[in-house]
């Protein structure tokens, strides 16, 4: 008889679960063409969702915006488009490099959950006017944030890594937006 190594039982190899980091054992690697395709899509998807929200935004400050009473710590506005744009390109490559190694699940749900609340900030802050509508769905985009990192740090560190910074700009923009609140009431 020979020593070699048998294959699990066919029991075994369906029900066995990956571990969180590993890749599915249904998803195949992608062509590097599937994968540059996939990169410029979810990057281009964020940025999409950044140029949406921006159009919202530019076409109210001028006038509402600028009426309001600014909390202390109230960047200039042309600080805005420039972090944003880094931040929705780290959440697109955050987004691929989990897709890469995972193919879809349920991190790449939470992540497009999170963008879809992402660009409802816009139209509830400037579209309606309303600082407390958009304190709400920052609120909800910050839990969103932080399930999301939960979920990218089972599949990737370096993804993780890429989201903190958008979760740190959420929250410092839940500070700004309650401050608007607060300050101008009615």
């Amino acid at each position: 008889m020979h020593d070699r190594p048998t294959a699990p039982a066919a029991k075994d190899r369906v029900f066995r679960r990956p571990l969180p980091s590993s890749p599915s054992p249904f998803h195949e690697a992608p062509t590097p063409v599937a994968s540059a395709f996939a990169l410029v899509g979810l990057i281009g998807l964020c940025l999409l969702a950044g140029a949406a929200g921006g159009a919202v935004t530019s076409a109210n400050l001028a006038g509402w915006f600028h009426t309001l009473h600014s909390p202390p710590g109230t960047p200039p506005d042309a600080v805005f488009a420039p972090i944003w744009t880094v931040l929705y390109v780290g959440m697109g490559l955050a987004a691929w490099l989990v897709w890469r190694r995972t193919g879809g699940g349920t991190a790449l749900r939470l992540w497009g959950w999170q963008l879809a609340v992402n660009a409802l900030w816009p139209p509830a802050f400037f579209g309606v006017h309303s600082p407390a509508l958009g304190l709400a769905v920052l609120a909800v985009l910050i839990a969103l944030v932080a399930l999301t990192i939960r979920a990218f740090a089972r599949v990737h560190r370096l993804a993780t890594g890429l989201l903190l910074p958008y979760l740190g700009w959420c929250c410092y923009a839940a500070y700004l937006n309650t401050g608007f609140w607060w300050l101008n009431p009615g």
